[in-house]
């Protein structure tokens, strides 16, 4: 019998965090990248790992603007956050080799928002056959890569290619 460790699923699973006063995504950016696996800053967003992915490499764009959706957004936000999204999909190609990605905003608790009230963008690397039976009969993802695993591969292409949004690494603050 095979064992799917995810120790770091326990706080989410007992809810604890749930009553932390604030926005997670707001509080998120007050905290060292590597505790909160923040790969980029940007100037009006920063790119995260999901701490609850779908797949390996599950990145989200989050403008550091607290609304509750896209049109909510100044052009240079909206701008910036398309610019995120095109060099996450290079490194996630360059590290994980997926064949296709999800790329989704979910506005308003109906669409399936977990924070309703600060916007963001998931990229969700795929695979031919990454769907299985688990987390439909189990309840349970299958994930090979722990999440400080991935944000290790992830930091240094996101810092090598920054330059290319930014013309230097010291353009873009990293704490």
């Amino acid at each position: 019998m095979e064992r799917l460790w995810t120790p770091w699923r326990m706080a989410y699973l007992k809810g604890e965090g749930e009553t932390a006063q604030g926005c997670v995504f707001c509080r998120k950016v007050d905290r060292s990248d590597e505790t909160e696996h923040i790969l980029l800053r940007g100037r009006t967003a920063y790119i995260t790992l999901n701490r609850y992915p779908y797949n390996n490499g599950h990145l989200m764009v989050i403008p550091y603007a607290h609304v509750p959706s896209l049109e909510d957004l100044d052009p240079p936000t909206m701008l910036e956050i398309m610019q995120l999204i095109a060099l996450s999909l290079r490194i996630l190609r360059e590290a994980y080799r997926p064949e296709g990605f999800n790329i989704g905003v979910n506005i308003g608790r109906p669409a399936g928002a977990g924070v309703v009230d600060h916007v963001h963008i998931h990229i969700v690397p795929r695979w031919t056959g990454d769907t299985n039976f688990m987390p439909v009969i189990g309840n349970t993802r299958v994930l090979p890569e722990w999440l400080d695993d991935t944000y290790r591969r992830l930091r240094p292409l996101f810092e090598e290619l920054a330059p290319l949004l930014y013309g230097s690494p010291e353009s873009s603050s990293s704490t």
